[in-house]
């Protein structure tokens, strides 16, 4: 027997609220899920995994309609593994242009901190990080 979750226990597992999972279905980015005699959802081990990787998907900046885009492919099988693969590419290249962003900013940053701890020392004030 496959393990089955409330939407209460996939919130739990996943961190997403319940509305965001009922939300999540209205629009279709999640399908499928079984409803028990009490018509409460019942999501299955495979819908965890699928959550999970919207939720990658979400953290790293795809915008919702892309996600729709690509939930709608994976739905037509592996006829559009070609395109899945090409959005997530694509995706891919958009996530290591922020990431090289980021670190130019950190650089900045550190730049500016290590200038503040010269001025910090050549005052006489001690190193309040100690």
């Amino acid at each position: 027997m496959t393990q089955e979750f409330t939407i209460q226990q996939m919130s739990f597992e996943t961190g997403l609220t319940s509305y965001t999972l009922r939300y999540y279905e209205k629009i279709g980015l999640i399908l499928d899920v079984p409803r028990a005699g009490s018509s409460h959802r019942r999501y299955d081990a495979s819908h965890l995994e699928w959550i999970r990787f919207l939720k990658q998907l979400k953290a790293t900046g795809m915008p919702l309609a892309d996600m729709k885009t690509f939930a709608q492919l994976r739905r037509e099988g592996p006829s559009s593994a070609k395109q899945r693969r090409q959005m997530l590419e694509n995706h891919r290249r958009v996530m290591l242009l922020q990431m090289n962003q980021l670190q130019e900013s950190l650089d900045v940053v550190d730049m500016k901190i290590e200038r503040h701890k010269k001025t910090e020392s050549k005052l006489g004030h001690p190193n309040l990080s100690n």
